[in-house]
């Protein structure tokens, strides 16, 4: 299961939005390329990410406009094909003007791709090379690789610009029990300057940024489209040229640049909820508490409940817009089977909306709340800080003991609770501490797992509209409950496993969507 949850990894694109950083990884898997990745003999390899270039040695100059100047020391000794690929294609121009067409926040930003969708681009030869892998360069933050789509082989313009997350010595020793070999350098390089060690041995590393980290870092915070993780305003280079070392200073980490703290900046993002919170999703609706009632077009009605108690402002949004009858004629313009139905964006693109009160809000998370087939929450860009109009109801699937097990190994936090929940109710684990839940289904969830299974086109839109005719807000009034899809006459309390399972990260673009996330994840401006 965690497999197909990672599959994608930095690979030629097709995915639609990933978390990821130490804590949180639906791309984790116990080796996501086990032909090319075999790592087991560099426990003794030294690394030679930060070892310094000699003058006039080559290196690679990219301006980033609105942005700044980065300057990348390159490794011919380690990645020789990686390296004469690069310097040829910048001596052609091949790379001015083009954009960074994928970035995820405490991850990467990915460009190269002349087309700007992540499916394009060829090598200085013409279509593909095998630029190998080298254990002497690891994913450290800075660290500059191609993307691929699946092997090393499958090379072209495509590369990324490594940021990721500061991992923890815990991290580090589940990587080991997942089957890494991270050597002491390495763990030491990782719980310090950061990076993503998941993908060591799948991608040709080949670079390493010495200079301007700190625009790295800046871009990877842009605003970008849930669907596909594109920036919402154009990130373009505007030159990429190939220069000479001249005994500039080297400043490898993020924290050599005034105003960063990568690892306190990562330790916040990545707080997992408690273990022994109990979980109030199915808790007892009382009479006179406020539910809201949604008529769905040629389906039914949907009716949640809400949790002002851990959700305030993200039930008083809700409901202020529900009042306003903003939701009324809207579309689900984003439907993933397995996973979730996406509303609430009044341009019915994924890239509309706001609150009640203008713009976006943080609407936080509470551990009390998970992501049970049925719970409702708020998509956002990257953090809760940007919710806004857009919501989703969660379908997702059942897992094994075996799988959340190990997403435990991974860095997530299940109580006994939620272990239950999402073995037998269902629902989508990795999301969990990354999305304001607000709601949960208690009647109507058979519409939900319906609408899951239309027919849906490009960016995962339904090709025939589904209309929310209007959403009431009402009181309870005692009316039968029916919290899982397993109470509904005719439905299975075991949800389809799909191979579109979990969105992961990745870096060039072949595949087609696969969820999660997530944050790796995916909504609109990124639920996942």
């Amino acid at each position: 299961m965690l497999k197909k949850v990672l599959a994608v990894l930095i690979c030629t694109f097709t995915l639609t939005t990933v978390f990821s950083s130490c804590g949180k990884e639906p791309e984790i898997v116990e080796n996501s390329n086990e032909e090319s990745v075999d790592n087991s003999s560099n426990a003794d390899v030294q690394i030679a990410n930060f070892t310094a270039p000699q003058k006039d040695d080559t290196i690679i100059t990219m301006k980033i406009k609105d942005y700044g100047t980065v300057k990348i020391r390159l490794f011919p000794e380690y990645a020789d094909k990686g390296v004469e690929n690069f310097i040829g294609l910048a001596e052609k121009g091949y790379y001015d003007g083009l954009t960074f067409h994928r970035v995820i926040n405490d991850f990467m930003i990915q460009g190269g791709d002349p087309e700007g969708t992540g499916r394009g681009g060829e090598s200085v030869w013409g279509g593909k090379f095998d630029g190998g892998t080298d254990p002497h360069l690891i994913h450290a933050a800075g660290a500059l690789a191609y993307a691929n789509s699946g092997a090393t082989s499958t090379n072209g313009s495509q590369f990324y610009i490594v940021t990721g997350t500061v991992c923890t010595k815990d991290d580090i020793e589940n990587y080991r029990s997942a089957g890494y070999n991270i050597s002491e350098e390495a763990e030491k390089i990782y719980t310090t300057a950061g990076g993503v060690p998941y993908l060591d041995g799948s991608y040709t590393v080949f670079g390493q940024v010495f200079e301007g980290l700190d625009v790295i870092f800046n871009i990877q915070k842009v605003a970008t489209d849930a669907g596909n993780d594109k920036p919402m305003q154009d990130v373009i280079m505007e030159s990429v040229t190939v220069d000479k070392y001249n005994d500039e200073e080297l400043k490898w980490y993020i924290s050599d640049y005034e105003g960063y703290d990568a690892q306190a900046e990562s330790q916040a993002e990545t707080t997992l909820p408690p273990e022994e919170v109990a979980v109030e999703n199915f808790s007892e609706i009382k009479e006179g508490d406020k539910v809201i009632s949604m008529n769905i077009k040629d389906y039914g009605e949907v009716k949640f409940r809400l949790f002002p108690e851990y959700a305030d402002k993200g039930v008083e949004n809700f409901i202020g817009l529900a009042e306003q009858g903003y939701y009324d004629g809207l579309t689900f313009h984003r439907v993933i089977n397995d996973f979730m139905i996406q509303g609430g964006d009044p341009e019915g693109t994924g890239m509309g909306g706001e609150s009640m009160w203008g713009g976006s809000f943080d609407g936080g998370t509470d551990p009390h709340l998970i992501h049970a087939a049925g719970a409702v929450a708020y998509a956002n860009s990257g953090s809760t800080a940007t919710d806004g109009s857009q919501f989703y109801i969660v379908t997702g699937e059942v897992y094994s003991p075996e799988d959340l097990e190990q997403y435990k190994n991974y860095g997530y936090s299940f109580s006994d609770e939620a272990m239950e929940i999402y073995s037998t109710a269902g629902g989508t684990p990795w999301l969990d501490g990354a999305y304001t839940i607000f709601g949960q289904v208690y009647d109507g969830l058979d519409v939900i797992f319906e609408i899951q299974k239309t027919e849906t086109g490009e960016n995962d839109k339904p090709v025939e509209d589904i209309i929310i005719e209007s959403v009431k807000v009402g009181e309870y009034d005692g009316s039968e409950v029916r919290w899982y899809i397993s109470d509904y006459s005719g439905s299975s309390s075991e949800t389809s496993v799909s191979e579109e399972n979990g969105e992961t990260p990745v870096a060039e673009e072949e595949a087609e969507t696969s969820a999660e996330d997530t944050s790796e994840a995916y909504f609109e401006e990124s639920p996942v």
